[in-house]
């Protein structure tokens, strides 16, 4: 073993803190240097991101829809090469559930190379609804993600076997289902931010963290692209002027703070 990474999609900074943190822990007891390997940008997306037989990875993402994001997906299964390297598969729950998508994480991991000696589900603030898992991962979840992490290095020292399975329908077969706050469908697919222009700065923060390159930076109040929801935008102007304001979206998050406001807690499989 050469080098332990942390490999991460991360639009709001809950991944990264949740990979790194395994990662650097994993690292420690392995002795070996750490990277960050951060493909949430497009330009971190433009070719192959290649590992191999000397690394310990780990391979996360957010959960959106109980999956994979569903926009991402397509660059995992065909860009992210594992040649061989060891992985823990991670996702990040906004403190709803995790669904199908560890497993589905698990399995483009499996199917690209990666040998899987760990997986995670780690409950976080939603990304949606800041009001659930509130800071989290706290340090709670730090100090449990660390532990993780290190018994990960040590199952890779012993060259322990390949995870068999973990939680979750293996292919996925469906989304969850966004619901309003009366329980019937959300329907905010083409939703996008919204641009005071009064409070806008034109800092150009807002089309920087954009994941999808989608928010126009001579006008931000134009979304040029695909949004995901993922509320970088919105999490990182530093003036608050991006909010989202389409009821059906609204009417989601409300249902998901009535419903959804206990600690969730986080599972770790070795």
């Amino acid at each position: 073993m050469e080098r332990v990474c942390a490999a991460y999609f991360s639009p709001c900074g809950n991944v990264k803190a949740a990979a790194e943190a395994a990662g650097r822990a994993a690292a420690d007891v392995l002795g070996l240097p750490f990277e960050s390997v951060d493909f949430t940008l497009p330009g971190a997306r433009t070719g192959d991101i290649a590992f191999g037989p000397g690394d310990v990875v780990i391979l996360a993402t957010p959960v959106y829809a109980g999956r994979v994001p569903n926009k991402l997906m397509p660059f995992i299964r065909d860009h992210i090469r594992g040649n061989g390297a060891l992985c823990g598969a991670a996702v990040c729950f906004g403190n709803r559930a995790f669904d199908d998508a560890l497993a589905e994480l698990y399995m483009l991991a499996r199917d690209n190379g990666f040998t899987v000696i760990g997986a995670a589900a780690i409950a976080t603030e939603h990304s949606f609804a800041p009001a659930l898992g509130t800071g989290r991962p706290d340090e709670a979840d730090l100090a449990a993600l660390r532990e993780f992490g290190e018994a990960l290095a040590k199952k890779a020292q012993k060259n322990g076997p390949a995870l068999k399975t973990v939680p979750g329908a293996m292919p996925p077969e469906k989304y969850y289902t966004p619901l309003r706050a009366d329980g019937t469908p959300a329907r905010f697919l083409k939703a996008v931010p919204k641009t005071d222009m009064e409070k806008c700065t034109r800092c150009g923060t807002c089309a920087r963290v954009c994941p999808m390159g989608s928010v126009d930076p001579a006008d931000p109040a134009v979304t040029t692209g695909v949004c995901i929801k993922c509320q970088a935008c919105i999490r990182l102007c530093p003036t608050g002027a991006r909010t989202f304001d389409d009821g059906d979206f609204l009417s989601h998050r409300a249902m998901l703070e009535a419903n959804y406001a206990r600690r969730a807690e986080s599972a770790f499989f070795l």
